[in-house]
């Protein structure tokens, strides 16, 4: 992050009451540690080499400054407000009118993880050889981040974590109301607030390097990848910053599970200080396709409600008609 951004989050914590200088470090210098530590994956003996303090200091400070990003992603990682369109969704001729009650996007992603041996086993995720975290968040389509799910181990599947992020109450999961939706992929139900694509179809950006559309539900998944693409994008965002997501030592897995919100937190404070940033500059345009992490072990399933499926798949129906209206009309225009 740039000086002025640093700075202005140095103070923010301090005026919240979540970080105060100690006799030997400074704020300043506590979350600059701890910012090495996630950003450059740095040891904490490295860490002690560079800034001339003990391991212990080094220690207590980054536990200390994780447990404030913690505090601190309450305040910035928020759902959107519901009472207008999402500016991108309106600047997008693409998207608008097709996708307005569309509030944000839901994915999952595995981070790296460290388990001891007798936890192994349900850690080891969609790559075999890896221990990792399935993490669920929810972006909204200026890439902040407005939900953070942490601490399901790499083998459970998307479903069983969105499944357990929205029946505990405790987790505080911003429910869509009335007609507003998040868009999901085929991993994910197409229950009331939660729009899938067609199973079956062409979907991923990959599939569609020949041919046109043919037919009115794979002109719907198009449209619909284009609109989710975003949560992909946020995480590559995510990870191309932070190099512990990728690389984590034997932390205790309580700690482990408030790295990615700490990340998500100093994300989104990025991205509200600073929109030149080069990583969201690198990673803003909508047609960028961000590889996608396909599973290679088999998972555990999950059952899930589908009682109330019947809205949302009336919701569906409307918006590829109306595609595919739009899309006809122009073919014609132009025959003519």
């Amino acid at each position: 992050m740039k000086p002025h951004v640093f700075l202005n989050l140095c103070d923010k914590l301090k005026l919240l009451g979540l970080l105060q200088h100690s006799r030997d470090v400074s704020v300043e210098e506590g979350l600059a540690m701890t910012l090495r530590i996630l950003c450059h994956g740095n040891k904490q003996r490295e860490i002690s080499d560079r800034f001339q303090h003990s391991t212990s200091t080094v220690h207590y400070w980054f536990k200390k400054v994780l447990r404030a990003l913690k505090a601190f992603a309450l305040t910035v990682v928020k759902p959107v407000d519901r009472g207008a369109v999402q500016p991108e969704i309106l600047a997008n001729p693409r998207w608008y009118p097709f996708f307005k009650n569309c509030i944000g996007a839901i994915d999952g992603t595995h981070v790296a993880a460290w388990a001891p041996a007798s936890k192994q086993k349900s850690f080891r995720g969609r790559k075999a050889v890896l221990v990792t975290q399935n993490v669920m968040a929810i972006c909204s389509h200026d890439m902040m981040f407005t939900f953070v799910y942490t601490g399901w181990e790499g083998t459970a599947n998307d479903s069983r974590v969105f499944y357990d992020a929205i029946v505990r109450p405790e987790n505080k999961f911003p429910m869509p109301s009335g007609d507003y939706f998040y868009v999901v992929d085929s991993g994910y139900p197409n229950l009331k607030g939660f729009l899938a694509p067609y199973r079956g179809e062409r979907y991923h950006r990959s599939d569609w390097q020949s041919g046109r559309v043919r037919g009115k539900e794979e002109m719907f998944n198009f449209k619909h990848s284009s609109v989710r693409n975003v949560i992909e994008r946020a995480f590559g965002v995510l990870k191309a910053r932070f190099h512990i997501l990728k690389d984590i030592p034997n932390y205790p897995l309580r700690r482990q599970m408030l790295i990615p919100h700490a990340c998500c937190a100093l994300h989104n404070y990025i991205r509200m200080e600073d929109k030149a940033d080069n990583l969201f500059t690198e990673y803003g345009q909508d047609y960028l396709e961000v590889p996608s992490e396909r599973s290679n072990v088999v998972q555990e399933g999950h059952l899930l409600d589908m009682t109330d499926n019947r809205e949302m798949l009336q919701v569906r129906t409307s918006i590829t008609n109306a595609l595919w209206d739009k899309y006809t009309s122009r073919r014609s225009s132009l025959q003519c």
